[in-house]
């Protein structure tokens, strides 16, 4: 069988409410990425891309049209090459990723674009027009996140000073990264039409003890998740550029990992921060691998509560999850994310001297998502 392996992976900082990313269109910003992408790999002819499918949560106005193949021209990808859109909701990246491997690992492809955007800003959470099957709301199957992440956060007894320890702790990983230059490697700037060049993350800052403890609860009158602790609205994008082995040795370049599994899971709707258990636990048993082989972790930090109750439940060492920060600081762009803590991964992976490493996130609706690569 084929292996698919990932050759290069790049993202945009992440840009949040008034921050300097806002205005620039989702398509633009997708092209924008996979231009640097293609520029840092320039041995690759683009000719030879084959298939490039794009993730996102809500793909309707700007983000609409069968976005990828629009972006893919606007970034100079020959008409050849095909393209579709994915939507797993906040997997949908990452879901992108597993449909390209899987087509490389099938032979139908040897070299494929994975990659995921959102703007939160110009399409709502939601999007424009939801309309509700009454069945299923009833069923509650339309819960907020939020409301999910209470769940998990009374049946796990995770108090919110616990929650907050957390999310500063990611704040400070995030910043440690930044002052020790450890996205240089990962993003790449995104020009704003001329109006501001970005280069750096937005969400990362210095905890205010003082105004963290004040917040109201976001959710529920009574809760213990606030601003503090959920994920911010963003906006960003991310690619990955996935060749097989075979046509990696033979056009010489160098392999930064290998996708050694994929999987997906469903869970209840009102939990569904705790997709990442199953996902990991069908993923691990695919691979014949065991926690103990992991060497590192990129959780996506949908809420602090989610993220500590997976922690817990699943006993993962701490100590190897989101070394660099995690969505909590850096910001949760949905469609981009999946494709964003893979990218993110390949990195800390080479940082780290590591083999092996699993990111994996939960997913609205009820569904966990994961993949482990090896570092060649």
């Amino acid at each position: 069988m084929n292996e698919s392996v990932i050759i290069d992976a790049v993202r945009s900082p992440i840009g949040l409410k008034n921050g300097s990313l806002i205005g620039i269109r989702p398509d633009d910003l997708t092209a924008q990425v996979l231009k640097s992408l293609l520029k840092r790999n320039e041995n690759i002819k683009s000719e030879s891309i084959e298939d490039f499918i794009l993730g996102c949560a809500f793909p309707e106005g700007p983000q609409g049209m069968l976005m990828a193949k629009g972006a893919a021209i606007l970034a100079g990808i020959p008409e050849t090459c095909a393209g579709a859109v994915v939507n797993r909701f906040c997997g949908s990246s990452m879901d992108a990723l597993h449909q390209i491997s899987t087509k490389i690992e099938s032979g139908d492809i040897e070299l494929g674009i994975a990659a995921g955007v959102e703007d939160m800003f110009s399409v709502p959470m939601g999007g424009f027009n939801p309309d509700f099957h009454p069945e299923l709301a009833e069923q509650e199957y339309y819960i907020s996140m939020g409301e999910t992440a209470e769940i998990l956060a009374n049946e796990g007894n995770i108090s919110r000073k616990q929650q907050e320890d957390f999310s500063i702790h990611s704040h400070e990983k995030a910043l440690k990264a930044l002052a020790n230059d450890n996205f240089k490697n990962e993003i790449v700037p995104i020009d704003v039409y001329g109006e501001a060049i970005v280069k750096k993350d937005e969400g990362p800052r210095e905890p205010n003890l003082e105004k963290i403890k004040s917040l109201d609860p976001a959710f529920l009158e009574n809760g213990t998740i606030t601003a503090a602790t959920a994920s911010p609205v963003s906006i960003g994008a991310a690619a990955v550029l996935i060749t097989s082995r075979d046509f990696a040795e033979k056009n010489g370049l160098k392999i930064r990992a290998t996708i050694k599994g994929r999987s997906t899971a469903g869970v209840d709707w009102r939990r569904m921060g705790m997709g990442p258990l199953p996902a990991t636990k069908k993923v691990l048993q695919n691979t014949d691998l065991s926690m103990s082989d992991i060497d590192v972790i990129e959780l996506n930090e949908a809420f602090a509560a989610q993220s500590i109750y997976v922690i817990q439940e699943g006993n993962w060492d701490s100590s190897k999850v989101n070394l660099n920060g995690g969505a909590i600081a850096l910001g949760h762009p949905l469609g981009c994310s999946g494709a964003r803590i893979i990218t993110t991964l390949v990195n800390v992976l080479e940082q780290q001297n590591a083999s092996r490493g699993l990111a994996t996130m939960c997913i609205g609706t009820g569904q966990g998502i994961a993949t482990i690569l090896e570092r060649n």
